[in-house]
């Protein structure tokens, strides 16, 4: 690798290492479920895993899941050869999703949020099978601002993407060693190590409106105030919740209850 790429190299790992130990998200002894779609983010996201277990102060395992959802043209041939010849932990796993989603979703719902549910479905049944006590996802900070932004302008609420959740069933435990990692950088690196990336092969892959207009206009805020996108995920991790719309701020301060009958008069219609 040139000059240029091991030091892309070490700002990606120095990255994802702060966001590993600021947010707790690795202790000694665990095993990690890398999910590799075979995309740049989740080659990338394998290959700081594997170099931070190496140097961490904790030991832990890594191991990687390609879930198969039968997408016509999806071949995870180059993911399994690429592995194998790297000595990583690696298996494909089966599923139904392509087949169950054209069945059963409802036209007026969106395809990716059925899919993505029945992925997860799938990666939390893997972990508990294989003894696995964390769930890497390949998301980046790119992924935290945008889905932010989708959030404020689509739905009317504040939220983003945790870099760790407890999932629903209270045992899976999903972590985002990237969320720290812009686009750019994954994207160069991506490439300057030849990382076989694959298609996923989804039909309705790279017609998501909402996201691409969004990440458009990211790029033109970027190119114009350089370090906007750094500033927005920073904000991420400071929220004012004194400074928002929410009317329990009140409460917290004053340490009521509820609205109480002062409350109910001003609400009242007259």
């Amino acid at each position: 690798m040139s000059a240029g790429s091991t030091n892309l190299e070490r700002r990606i790992l120095r990255r994802a290492g702060q966001a590993v130990v600021r947010y707790g998200m690795i202790e000694d002894g665990d095993r990690v479920l890398v999910a590799l779609s075979g995309g740049k983010d989740s080659w990338t996201l394998l290959h700081c895993l594997h170099a931070l277990r190496r140097r961490a102060p904790v030991r832990f395992e890594v191991v990687a899941v390609t879930v198969q959802p039968g997408f016509p043209g999806f071949d995870t041939g180059p993911i399994e050869a690429y592995c194998r010849a790297r000595g990583y932990a690696h298996f494909t796993e089966p599923s139904r999703i392509y087949e169950i989603v054209e069945a059963r979703r409802d036209p007026a719902s969106s395809y990716c949020s059925f899919c993505a549910r029945l992925r997860r479905g799938v990666l939390y049944g893997v972990a508990r099978r294989e003894g696995c006590d964390k769930i890497a996802l390949g998301h980046h900070a790119d992924d935290l601002i945008e889905t932010l932004l989708l959030s404020q302008f689509f739905t009317g609420e504040i939220k983003s993407i945790p870099p760790v959740l407890q999932a629903e069933d209270g045992e899976n435990v999903v972590i985002r060693p990237l969320c720290r990692v812009f686009e750019t950088d994954i994207r160069a690196f991506a490439a300057a190590r030849g990382f076989p990336v694959v298609c996923c092969g989804c039909p309705v892959c790279g017609t998501q409106q909402k996201r691409k207009q969004v990440k458009a206009l990211l790029g033109r805020l970027e190119a114009e105030h350089p370090g906007i996108k750094a500033s927005m995920l920073s904000s991420l991790g400071r929220v004012r919740h004194g400074y928002l719309l929410d009317p329990e701020n009140r409460h917290r301060r004053h340490g009521l209850a509820g609205q109480g009958r002062a409350g109910a008069v001003f609400a009242s219609e007259r």
